[in-house]
């Protein structure tokens, strides 16, 4: 089993593997597996996702310098794109309350219309909001 973290220049590596995961939840299991390692927390949502960014728990601290590379995000950018963003927020319509259905809807539409985001792009908007974590696309 390849390493997914390591120091290089003071620097923590850490590696995201597109191969290992082809849907949402699954990109959780590893984001869960290469950040969370020996920590009895599991990532289960976008906001969840953001928290372990903020180190602190986990494999690195608030203060460290990471650079994570994402491997295969091209596949992930398929994976995670317009077909599974719609599912995504077509279930969070469905279920409602606690979500707040007028903004996912709005979402949905602009998605639709080409001008939303997709979960990729969430996701790698929540990585480049975390100064300290340098993305590299591989």
């Amino acid at each position: 089993m390849e390493s997914n973290t390591s120091n290089k220049n003071n620097k923590k590596m850490i590696v995201i593997n597109g191969d290992h995961f082809s849907n949402l939840p699954e990109f959780y299991e590893e984001a869960s597996r290469v950040f969370m390692k020996n920590v009895d927390w599991k990532v289960g949502t976008l906001d969840g996702f953001n928290d372990i960014l903020y180190g602190g728990f986990g494999v690195f601290e608030n203060k460290d310098q990471i650079e994570l590379t994402w491997k295969k995000s091209e596949k992930s950018k398929g994976d995670l794109g317009l077909e599974a963003t719609r599912e995504f927020y077509e279930r969070k319509i469905k279920q409602g309350h606690p979500f707040n259905v007028e903004l996912i809807q709005k979402n949905l539409d602009e998605l639709i219309s080409g001008e939303g985001q997709t979960l990729f792009d969430i996701l790698i908007e929540i990585i480049e909001s975390h100064k300290n974590i340098n993305l590299i696309l591989d």
